[in-house]
């Protein structure tokens, strides 16, 4: 039973408060001087057992501590604070329980024990020690808190309630009791009593937007109409030259029907403030709903094109537009033409440029998305959302110029985003510059983080790889691979480009042929790979086994490479079709093959070793 204890309450969190616990600074200093009479830890517990021995424990309440038992306590009660923090939680409760005998009203030992029946799921022996903790230190505000939120949970909305109401007088510089009020009069919708609580926040807080509307929401469940509007109004009264005010007063009215009266007062305060965006979008509104499209589109063209309205708000009105213009059913030329215009306004914020971009696309305008998309980099050159974006197409398109040009510029712009490296990378192989591709990988290595995603990472040492090997560094190139699959060992083109590169310098192929299975099984239609299962087969002097995984490379490529063409000769020759051979060799030619090896291979009509040949 004790170790069960012990593993219950070390999951319990938080450590002991001292400071709301009545402990004078006096007595701890003095607990502190006289610590060596009791000893540590281990001299607290035999004073403990001594306790429990005794058949004459103290208790009794004690309506005033001595100065010597003010001190027992104070020590034990630090130490049971020192045991908590050590995580022995069951020798820490003992202390605590032994702190009730020597004060069996100490309000900061009675709600610690509170926790722990809490934790426990004990709730009336918690719920009772914390009751008592709070009749004991009545003005403890955190006490009287905690079991305010117990009676909530426990749904005793009495207790709670009166509770909350004395902790409202007691506490006057707390809101957190009249938010509580709130929540539980209006569950039980006792609106009077809910306006009672407004209008206490409102002394304290004094006059808001957000108080007035709950009240006239309020207000409006009671079926009290006119005193519902006149808080809005009073609200106006109150800051009459708050043209916001105003304008929520007129929004109000727009939704209870007030149509005319809403009008009115959002074209009083255009009179005064021409530029005021929430009363130029509340008058649009009004437009829409009393069906003046013109009208409507005339006021929207207003908000949307005017420089001294935030970007923010012409960025919720657009994508309002939108859901509307969609809805509706309409095409996109008056959601486009819009756009349009407002990028004559030359933005200097870019998200309203990003969500032109993202509209076009999801039209399959990616063409004229393009333009956008590097409007928001010129505006905005850390923008990832709208880099990607570019070198997502750029990559579709294999165009491996505009690829190095975003990339290079978002490796400088967001030295963070692996992504760019890597894409970058890509470019510079195809391009054949090789050792920039080395430099840029090696930079990427540099930035990756514990949380980086470690196939990103074993793809660089990939490319790194390759790049080693392009510049005949094998050794370096083997040992880029083996870092790729620590990361990555279901890395599928590090593991073919190692298992080829190894079989063609025949060597490790046990390791190559397990390697290049690895990458067939995972993709078995893909002809590269079956190619280099074949080859590795063939030089093993599986020939039988190669033909069958070479012609699956064959039939799964139309359109073969020299190299795949090549080996299939070389790989039917040794099955004994000298014939098949010499048309793939010769296929191979067509293709652009010129080594002497296969021109020797055609002319003798047999197959040539070339084991010095270097790796395609």
């Amino acid at each position: 039973m004790r170790i069960r204890v012990k593993i219950i309450l070390a999951l319990l969190i938080g450590t002991f408060c001292f400071t709301t616990y009545g402990v004078q600074a006096a007595n701890v200093q003095a607990s502190k001087e006289k610590m060596s009479g009791y000893g540590r830890s281990e001299k607290a517990r035999k004073e403990l057992k001594k306790r429990k021995k005794s058949k004459k424990a103290d208790v009794s309440p004690v309506k005033e501590l001595t100065p010597e038992q003010q001190r027992r306590y104070d020590y034990f009660f630090l130490e049971a604070a020192r045991l908590k923090v050590q995580k022995d939680y069951d020798a820490a409760f003992d202390v605590l329980q032994h702190c009730l005998t020597i004060n069996p009203n100490a309000s900061s030992a009675l709600y610690e024990m509170a926790q722990y029946y809490m934790y426990l799921k004990q709730v009336p022996l918690g719920q009772a020690a914390l009751e008592k903790a709070v009749e004991n230190a009545p003005d403890n505000y955190w006490y009287a808190q905690g079991l305010a939120n117990l009676y909530m949970q426990q749904n005793e909305t009495e207790k709670a309630a009166a509770l909350l109401e004395n902790m409202a007088v007691r506490f006057s510089d707390k809101l957190d009791p009249l938010y509580n009020l709130l929540e539980i009069y209006n569950r039980q919708e006792e609106y009077d009593k809910v306006i009672g609580i407004l209008n206490k926040l409102e002394e304290r807080m004094g006059k808001n937007e957000q108080l007035s509307m709950e009240k006239f929401r309020i207000y409006l469940q009671k079926k009290d109409d006119k005193s519902a509007f006149h808080e809005i109004e009073s609200l106006v009264e109150e800051y009459p030259n708050d043209m916001r005010y105003q304008v929520v007063l007129g929004d109000v009215y727009m939704q209870n029907g007030k149509k005319q009266e809403a009008y009115e007062i959002y074209k009083k305060v255009l009179a005064e403030e021409p530029d005021n965006a929430m009363a130029m979008y509340s008058l649009a509104s009004y437009y829409e709903e009393t069906g003046q499209k013109e009208l409507y589109e005339q006021q929207l063209d207003t908000l949307l094109l005017n420089k001294k309205v935030a970007s923010d708000t012409k960025l919720n009105v657009m994508r309002q537009f939108i859901v509307q213009n969609e809805q509706a059913g309409k095409d996109s030329t008056r959601v486009i033409t819009l756009f349009n215009r407002i990028m004559e306004q030359e933005p200097d914020e870019a998200q309203l440029p990003l969500l032109y971009a993202q509209y076009l696309l999801s039209k399959g305008m990616n063409k004229e998305a393009g333009p956008v998309l590097r409007q928001v980099l010129a505006i905005d050159p850390t923008n990832t959302a709208a880099r990607m974006t570019l070198l997502g197409e750029a990559v579709r398109q294999e165009d491996y110029k505009e690829i190095m040009n975003l990339c290079e510029a978002g490796v400088e712009s967001n030295p963070d985003m692996l992504e760019f490296y890597f894409y970058l990378a890509i470019a510079y192989n195809q391009a054949e510059r090789t050792d920039d591709a080395l430099v840029i990988c090696q930079k990427a290595l540099s930035h990756v983080k514990d949380d980086s995603k470690k196939e990103v990472v074993s793809d660089f040492y990939a490319i790194i790889g390759d790049a080693y090997h392009t510049k005949n560094l094998h050794v370096e190139a083997y040992a880029a691979y083996d870092s790729a699959l620590v990361y990555n060992p279901s890395n599928i083109g590090a593991l073919n480009n190692y298992a080829y590169y190894l079989s063609v310098e025949r060597r490790d192929l046990d390791k190559a042929e397990e390697m290049s299975y690895k990458t067939v099984k995972a993709e078995p239609n893909n002809s590269t790979y079956l190619d280099t299962y074949a080859w590795i087969l063939f030089v093993k002097g599986n020939y039988a086994e190669a033909r069958l995984y070479i012609d699956e490379a064959i039939k799964n490529d139309k359109d073969s490479s020299d190299v795949v063409l090549e080996h299939c000769g070389d790989i039917y020759y040794m099955t004994g079709d000298a014939e098949g051979a010499l048309k793939y060799w010769k296929q191979a030619w067509d293709k652009g093959n010129r080594s002497d090896t296969l021109k020797q291979k055609i002319q003798k009509k047999k197959y040539i070793s070339d084991e010095t040949k270097p790796a395609e």
